[in-house]
């Protein structure tokens, strides 16, 4: 196995993986046997509690508990956006004026809790690989700051985990994906990662163009995300109890700690089948609460929160200056990503060319809640022969936004139609080639155009309708819409000559780090190439 294992350091939970020799990926679970470790620390007199036994403590003890805390690291305590519904321990100003906690009359500072639960962590994966552990890759948000990097790195290093490397959690978990299936890696795509935690949502379009991974555009919704999902069914819960009993169950915090927990179990067991029990044992004023609901009913209850979700996707594609119909596939990640309704209603939204990836659209999709851990296993096997040097300007695993095409640049065919060289969002310095033939000439001219981009309609014939009069359906006609290409602005024109008849050509376009743009066409022969001509736009 790898000496450098992958983490997935989340706000709610975390995860820890490590690729073999053979390059699977194996996600480890703790001693717990958790794979999906909560990101909880708990202190009951002197024991501290990790994971999920320390979440457990939320009912019982939820001012001696700490959780959501990976956003605070790097930040000041004036910088925090206090929680109002958290039912842990507030966060408080400690020393030097950071965020902390005080519990049991002590105080932690955010770093301090940070590291005790990367040690947590690394005893984990020790555990498991059976040896030492050389190094971490560790993925973080694409909105955390230089300063919350460099802290991330500081505190996980006093933890005992060097971080050789911080990727993106959005690049981690597309990586984790298009590895699944290798040849994913060499195909030009779009893609939306969208990642619904569980008190942030976060989502990233990223093209995929020989491999290199692009950032287009970046979306972040704190407060927008599981919790919220459960806030909806708690308070389903708690309205069907004081109908039923005339008492309130949101007067004390252990109400609310036992409401929350019966409600994420509703809904990950909603996730698999259409009916489940919720049943909490003296939920206010000594009464038991007991009832059902089916997934129908967690649907409309959880209508506004989904529907935020989906307008979340389609924000980060408007971002990217792109439509919908660009995009090739939305690959949903988090664990709020296994709601059924969640994938068909973002599945809804997309053309039927999109393929949306998601455990209730896909048997064969990867647990959408591993993912960013996979990736950043992987990225470590990468890594570990590397020097800091080496790894910090040769494996990066994404471009961030910067040098990429805006248009696709192609040529004119035969038939005057646009031929795609090189498409739009590839990142550059590139070189990339294509072969066509002069037919009977001695000479071609070729011409290189920038490509315009253009949505088809075509009107779908209505399908006949047994029920109607006129055996046709009233309905407006279905309108198929897609994005061609044709030939737009002229970059320029290469003249070859001398040539033999039906020769193969090569147009080779190169794309520098400045961005200037050479295309050179050269004549393929047998034992030989002739250079015939080249041209600088």
């Amino acid at each position: 196995m790898s000496s450098v294992i992958g983490i997935a350091f989340g706000n709610t939970s975390s995860s820890i993986a490590v690729a073999n020799q053979d390059g699977k990926v194996e996600v480890i679970a703790n001693p717990d046997g958790d794979r999906s470790i909560p990101s909880v620390l708990s202190y009951v007199g002197e024991d501290e509690y990790h994971g999920a036994q320390a979440k457990a403590q939320l009912i019982r003890n939820p001012q001696n508990t700490i959780t959501n805390f990976r956003d605070h690291i790097g930040k000041k305590f004036v910088e925090i956006v206090a929680d109002e519904a958290n039912v842990a321990a507030p966060v408080v100003e400690v020393a030097g004026g950071l965020p902390g906690y005080k519990v049991n009359n002590e105080t932690i500072s955010v770093e301090e809790a940070t590291k005790r639960h990367l040690k947590q962590i690394k005893i984990a994966a020790e555990d498991y690989i059976g040896k030492s552990i050389e190094g971490v890759v560790m993925t973080v948000p694409t909105d955390f700051t230089a300063t919350q990097k460099t802290e991330l790195a500081r505190i996980s290093g006093e933890a005992g985990l060097k971080v050789v490397q911080l990727i993106n959690e959005p690049s981690a978990a597309l990586l984790a994906h298009l590895s699944a299936e290798p040849e994913k890696l060499l195909q030009d795509k779009v893609y939306v990662v969208a990642d619904f935690g569980g008190v942030r949502s976060d989502a990233a379009v990223i093209s995929v163009r020989g491999g290199i991974f692009t950032i287009l555009a970046t979306a972040h919704e704190h407060g927008l995300g599981g919790d919220q999902l459960d806030a909806s069914l708690s308070e389903y819960f708690a309205k069907e109890f004081e109908k039923k009993y005339k008492a309130n169950p949101r007067t004390t915090a252990r109400s609310l700690a036992k409401l929350k927990q019966e409600s994420i179990v509703v809904k990950k067991t909603l996730s698999n089948v259409q009916t489940s029990t919720c049943s909490i044992e003296s939920l206010a004023d000594g009464f038991d609460f007991h009832t059902t609901i089916n997934r129908l009913r967690f649907e409309l209850t959880a209508k506004s929160v989904l529907s935020q979700m989906t307008a979340f996707v389609e924000k980060v594609v408007t971002k990217a200056g792109l439509e919908n119909l660009d995009i090739d596939e939305v690959l949903l990640v988090g664990g709020s990503s296994h709601t059924p309704k969640l994938a068909s209603n973002v599945s809804f939204v997309f053309p039927e060319s999109t393929v949306v990836v998601a455990p209730a659209l896909s048997t064969k999709a990867l647990d959408p809640a591993e993912l960013v851990c996979r990736g950043a296993a992987l990225q470590g096997s990468l890594v570990e022969a590397f020097d800091e040097e080496e790894i910090h300007e040769s494996l990066q695993p994404v471009v961030v936004n910067t040098q990429h095409l805006k248009h696709s640049i192609g040529i004119k065919d035969a038939e005057g139609n646009f031929q795609s060289i090189l498409v739009a969002e590839t990142a550059y310095p590139i070189k990339k080639s294509i072969e066509v033939t002069n037919g009977e000439s001695s000479s071609v001219v070729v011409e290189l155009y920038e490509g315009k981009r253009t949505i088809k309609e075509t009107v779908l014939e209505a399908e006949p309708n047994s029920d109607s009069e006129d055996d046709y359906s009233d309905d407006e006609p279905e309108i198929k819409k897609e994005v061609v290409y044709e030939c737009g602005q002229l970059l320029g024109e290469l003249a070859l000559k001398d040539l033999k008849p039906n020769s193969k050509l090569e147009v080779i376009v190169n794309i520098t780090q400045n961005g200037t743009l050479h295309v050179s066409g050269r004549e393929l022969k047998q034992g030989s190439i002739a250079v015939k001509g080249e041209i600088t736009a």
